[in-house]
């Protein structure tokens, strides 16, 4: 099953895991140092959250998740043939093992991705999101936490 990811910088990570907890009568999937997932049945919705108390904007980035490798990989040509250049992303991040993608669009970066397995480590980030001059820059420390899910 796919679902629709929607990563959000919040200003406090507990306050955010009591309201969403209670709005989607769930508990988190994970919860790491200044992050946090749900995995939400109904509606099928990932929901990510970054601890960002200074952040500028709520909306982090947006993705989907699927359900295999295959899946990023069909989706990869898909995006290529349709001219979008999209950026292979295999690695840790966001405290798991990812075959992901990334395509920019006109409103901000999209992610198609599938979780491998947990990981301990956030992560680092790839060549993609290494660029400093890109203000989605996913780091390796937490407080750089900005790109990845």
């Amino acid at each position: 099953m796919s679902r629709l990811q929607l990563a959000l910088n919040v200003p406090s990570l507990d306050d955010a895991i009591s309201f969403y907890s209670k709005l989607f009568a769930t508990e988190p999937h994970k919860i790491k140092p200044g992050y946090a997932n749900f995995v939400i049945a109904d509606p099928p919705l990932k929901l990510v959250l970054f601890e960002q108390a200074g952040a500028e904007a709520r909306l982090n980035h947006l993705g989907i998740e699927v359900p295999s490798s295959e899946d990023v990989s069909a989706h990869q040509a898909r995006l290529a043939d349709d001219g979008l250049a999209p950026v292979e992303e295999n690695g840790t991040c966001c405290f798991a093992q990812q075959d992901k993608v990334w395509v920019d669009g006109p409103d901000g970066p999209w992610e198609i991705y599938t979780v491998l397995a947990d990981a301990e480590d956030f992560g680092a980030s790839s060549t993609h999101t290494d660029d400093s001059t890109d203000a989605l820059c996913c780091g390796s420390m937490p407080e750089a936490q900005v790109r990845c899910c």
